[in-house]
């Protein structure tokens, strides 16, 4: 965001913003695993940063050595999801989380 206190520095550095987002999906663990395993395009992973699209439970993967109160303090749940936006066609990525989440129904 333009606001942002790094963003001439960042802009300066790079030639493009990347994307990151993270949302919650209600059922834990669980209903992580069906909207991850229900992905076609994205890559299951425990890493972000690539030109493809990826996917991961930070709870298990990223933040898995932290204690619970670390995670609760970072805003870490169960049912956290990340998805780490790559070069594919946008209308690609969002039918692929569009058909990963009608698993949970």
């Amino acid at each position: 965001m333009p606001n942002h206190k790094y963003y001439e520095s960042i802009k300066q550095k790079q030639k493009d913003f990347g994307g990151l987002l993270s949302f919650e999906v209600e059922g834990g663990r669980e209903a992580v695993w069906l909207v991850n395993n229900g992905t076609k395009l994205m890559s299951i992973t425990c890493g972000l940063g690539d030109t493809k699209t990826l996917v991961t439970h930070p709870v298990t993967t990223t933040h898995g050595r932290l204690t619970n109160e670390e995670k609760a303090k970072a805003g870490i749940t169960e049912g956290l999801i990340r998805v780490s936006v790559g070069l594919e066609d946008i209308d690609d990525i969002i039918a692929d989380v569009d058909f990963a989440l009608a698993q949970l129904s």
